[in-house]
């Protein structure tokens, strides 16, 4: 008798999962290890990125989704966009918005599905956690001048030679989705551009400050540092004002949110209990309702369901793998150190590669490169990880894939490797 396919696959995945369990080395001090280091990692992300960063990013998505115009969005960004235009506003937006790989990936999505061209919405994908200008400033104390001057040239041009090859390699079906774009009907704007914009700008405010590093630095950064806080709740403050008044939330809802904000402050000393009680405050004042606030809501909460696991999943996997900064994984640092001496070709792609799957919040890559310097990394390896670690990411690349498929993305993730890697050879034969 002889079983049907389907019974067979089904017998072959059952036979894979029970061997790989068989085989499972528990109890190996390199596994546990790589065990815990995936939950430790999860666990951090949770606690320190999820809702800083990614909540934020989620409303701002979902506010690009809801309150701006398709045919906004194509006029600057799409297909037909006058070049100079959509690419000076893709390629410089990383210096407000300091996000890492996965805080950006809403917005992406949001400015992505609006309409904006596949050139335009990739190089706002690379530039928004490369370009940043408090990262490249502090490149530039902690590695030195060379690098950080490296990385500020090199993250601004491969926005947009990244989105001038992808836009000219996905020619024929972005030509094809453009004009199914401009034949959809005329959206309403339903209020003032300046409205629109003023709603965006707070939610962006309340991103950026409420992610901002520099605590021990002096000067401007040190000093924003020290007010941060202040400064986010301005914002808050701003946001909750065009709610009562843009978006005709009743006022007493306002007000009842913003006391139990500041009262989880102070109670429990710990600005994760007031960005909790905010969340669900919008959403209790949002969901269910018509109109643009409803939709804001929805499309929120659309990009949360799609992206969350995905990011998770890829977070515990590249913990299992590669471990925290400072700590290993399954692969052993030292393989990793060896790998990355001099300046040959090899080294600075493995550079390039580890550091596309490698998970760095803001800012968390520049002490990674310095011990690797001190290790005997070559200064072209450690721009070829500058340039390639900060935009991409395990997490981050299965939720692109969802968004503009498998091929865009290995094209998308293929190009930044492939140019990190010369870029770093190049960087370190003359800068060795």
């Amino acid at each position: 008798m002889k079983l049907p396919a389907s019974e067979l696959k089904t017998a072959g995945w059952l036979i894979a999962v029970l061997s790989l369990l068989y085989f499972l080395p528990v109890g190996t001090p390199r596994f546990d290890g790589a065990v815990k280091e995936s939950l430790e990692l999860a666990k951090w992300y949770a606690r320190e990125h999820v809702i800083f960063c990614l909540v934020p990013a989620f409303f701002i998505a979902g506010a690009i989704g809801a309150f701006i115009s398709r045919n906004s969005v194509i006029r600057y960004l799409g297909g037909k966009a006058h070049p100079v235009v959509a690419y000076s506003v893709a390629s410089v937006s990383g210096t407000i918005l300091a996000v890492c790989s996965c805080t950006v990936l809403p917005l992406f999505a949001g400015i992505y599905r609006l309409g904006a061209g596949i050139g335009p919405a990739t190089a706002f994908l690379y530039s928004g956690p490369a370009i940043n200008a408090l990262a490249i400033i502090l490149t530039a104390r902690v590695l030195g001048m060379e690098l950080g001057l490296g990385r500020a040239v090199g993250a601004v041009v491969f926005s947009v030679v990244i989105g001038l090859a992808m836009s000219w390699m996905f020619r024929k079906e972005e030509g094809e989705r453009q004009a199914v774009a401009v034949q959809m009907p005329a959206d309403d704007p339903g209020r003032p551009l300046w409205q629109t914009a003023s709603f965006i700008a707070a939610l962006v405010g309340i991103l950026v400050f409420a992610n901002w590093g520099g605590a021990g630095e002096s000067g401007f950064f040190g000093s924003v540092h020290g007010v941060k806080w202040i400064i986010t709740s301005a914002f808050a403050v701003v946001l909750g004002g065009m709610l009562w008044r843009w978006q005709r939330v009743p006022l007493w809802q306002v007000l009842l949110i913003a006391v139990l904000v500041a009262a989880a402050a102070l109670v429990f000393g710990r600005m994760e209990a007031a960005f909790l009680v905010a969340t669900f405050g919008i959403a209790w004042m949002t969901a269910g309702k018509g109109g643009e606030t409803g939709e804001w809501f929805d499309q929120s909460w659309s990009y949360a369901k799609q992206i969350i696991p995905l990011l998770v999943g890829g977070v515990l996997v590249a913990g299992f793998l590669l471990g925290r900064p400072g700590h290993e994984g399954l692969i052993p640092s030292e393989w990793t150190a060896s790998l990355l001496g001099g300046n040959s070709p090899g080294a600075n792609a493995f550079a390039s590669v580890a550091g596309a799957l490698m998970y760095f919040a803001t800012l968390t890559e520049i002490p990674v490169v310095q011990g690797l310097l001190g290790s005997g990394m070559g200064k072209g390896p450690a721009l070829a990880l500058l340039l390639a670690g900060p935009a991409l990411s395990l997490p981050n690349m299965l939720v692109i894939r969802s968004i503009i498929g498998t091929k865009k993305t290995a094209a998308f993730v293929s190009l930044t490797v492939v140019l990190a890697t010369l870029s770093g050879w190049v960087f370190g034969t003359f800068f060795s």
